[in-house]
């Protein structure tokens, strides 16, 4: 029988669409779902939902739920992990003030500059229990990991554990869209017009999702580099396998100036096209924090809404406990979208040699002139016995050194979180591109380990 824990389970960015694509899996008919939160009252709500559309779909898959992981780690097959300390939306917030009082303005503060470094030094030692639990009652398992910054968490289990893991992100959709939005006259794509942004934005959903289905429904994408920092660097006809780049190439040139405006210079500059959109490309650029030409402004770069979207999800949790309250509306959860997970365990369990477009894994040679050891984005076929790259790939020159750029300040971050040491941490500080001073490096630094000092008893 195979067993899935799920940590993290009251996510709702991850938790509920992955429970339920897991539910509605029938080459999973039998296994056990083992669903861990840590807070009582998520893990209560995610839990009756999970016994309720498993009795109401006679999904015949058995639900166990954890406040521990360590009461549901053994004989794990695979573990399943968005977690994140809480409460995330404000302390996504504070990381983004940590250095505006030294007049530092990080351009969105999640996955990379000293936002990243924080957001990630925050989860390392939750983390490294868990793989070091499962070192112990699920050797052979493998960590689905979805918590961000993405690559460096990968990094931190692969590097520091002997535990199999593969990171996965949606962020390849967004490219979709926009390749989508570019070619709609030539496929008679409707409603492209409605998007105007790929910023994480409310009144923006609808229309990336829309658009990202119809371009994966006509086009494929071929993308390498970095979570969050991928470049397209193949586009065909999904039927036909026409190459449509220099198609592509010559429409997206015709789309209005204030459509993803950063997207649009880099990729003029760099020649190849950067999958994140805007919001989360910016992150890792040289160029978006100078208080001189003010990028944010000029590139129209907004932060995400936190307390919005800390409302937002509680008021769909509360829908959801009425929802089960009151047995109704059970067909709203019959059509989430996967996040990866059921494609990636179902590939492995039956051994189909399936093609998934983003995995994140060691690089391995993947990439040519990245390190091997550095965790890379590319498209897999899956086995049983694990993942092989479709090809190597090279990058242009200034796109490696860019990507290059990023690993390093990456791995520092996380070499230095584990360690507990200072120095390093400043040196991937000052090699992060959001920061331009040596005394601004050291201030910034103080403050995160100030802030996340619970957290972080290793440096102190």
């Amino acid at each position: 029988m195979t067993k899935i824990t799920c940590l993290g389970a009251g996510s709702h960015s991850f938790g509920l669409s992955t429970l339920i694509t897991l539910l509605q899996s029938e080459v999973l008919r039998g296994a056990e779902i083992a669903l861990v939160d840590t807070n009582q009252e998520s893990l209560d709500l995610i839990s009756a939902l999970a016994n309720w559309l498993n009795f109401e779909w006679g999904s015949g898959k058995q639900i166990s739920s954890h406040s521990s992981h360590q009461n549901a780690l053994n004989d794990s097959d695979f573990v399943i992990s968005a977690i994140e300390v809480q409460p995330r939306e404000r302390l996504w917030q504070q990381d983004f003030m940590l250095g505006s009082q030294y007049g530092l303005r990080q351009p969105y503060a999640e996955n990379g500059g000293p936002g990243g470094f924080a957001h990630a030094a925050r989860n390392v030692n939750t983390i490294l229990d868990i793989a070091h639990d499962m070192e112990k009652m699920c050797p052979s398992a493998w960590y689905l990991n979805f918590s961000n910054p993405l690559h460096r968490i990968c990094y931190l289990i692969n590097e520091y554990t002997s535990i199999k893991s593969i990171g996965l992100c949606h962020q390849l959709a967004i490219g979709y869209a926009m390749v989508a939005k570019a070619l709609a006259v030539d496929y008679a794509i409707e409603g492209a017009e409605t998007l105007l942004s790929t910023h994480a934005d409310p009144k923006n959903a609808d229309a990336q999702q829309r658009l990202a289905l119809a371009g994966m429904q006509h086009f494929k994408i071929t993308a390498v580099g970095l979570n969050h920092f991928t470049w397209m660097v193949e586009l065909r006809d999904r039927a036909t396998g026409e190459d449509l780049y220099p198609l592509f190439r010559q429409r997206w040139q015709t789309l209005p100036a204030e459509f993803e405006p950063l997207t649009q210079k880099i990729f003029a500059f760099f020649g190849l096209f950067p999958i994140p959109g805007d919001e989360h490309l910016c992150e890792y650029l040289p160029w978006m924090t100078c208080s001189r030409t003010k990028p944010w402004q000029k590139y129209d770069l907004s932060l995400y809404d936190w307390q919005f979207y800390e409302a937002n999800r509680a008021d769909l949790w509360r829908q959801v406990a009425k929802d089960i309250r009151q047995k109704q509306n059970i067909n709203r959860y019959s059509h989430a979208h996967s996040e990866g997970a059921i494609e990636i365990i179902e590939a492995m369990l039956t051994d189909s040699d399936y093609l998934w477009e983003a995995v994140n894994l060691p690089n391995q040679g993947t990439i040519v002139g990245l390190p091997e050891n550095a965790v890379v984005e590319f498209p897999a076929k899956i086995r049983q016995t694990g993942f092989t790259p479709i090809n190597q790939f090279e990058l242009p020159k200034g796109i490696l050194a860019l990507l290059q750029r990023e690993i390093s300040t990456a791995q520092l971050s996380i070499d230095a979180v584990v360690r507990g040491d200072r120095q390093l941490a400043l040196q991937s500080l000052l090699l992060d591109p959001v920061i331009d001073d040596l005394d601004l490096a050291e201030k910034v630094l103080e403050e995160i380990l100030v802030a996340n000092k619970m957290h972080l008893p290793q440096f102190f």
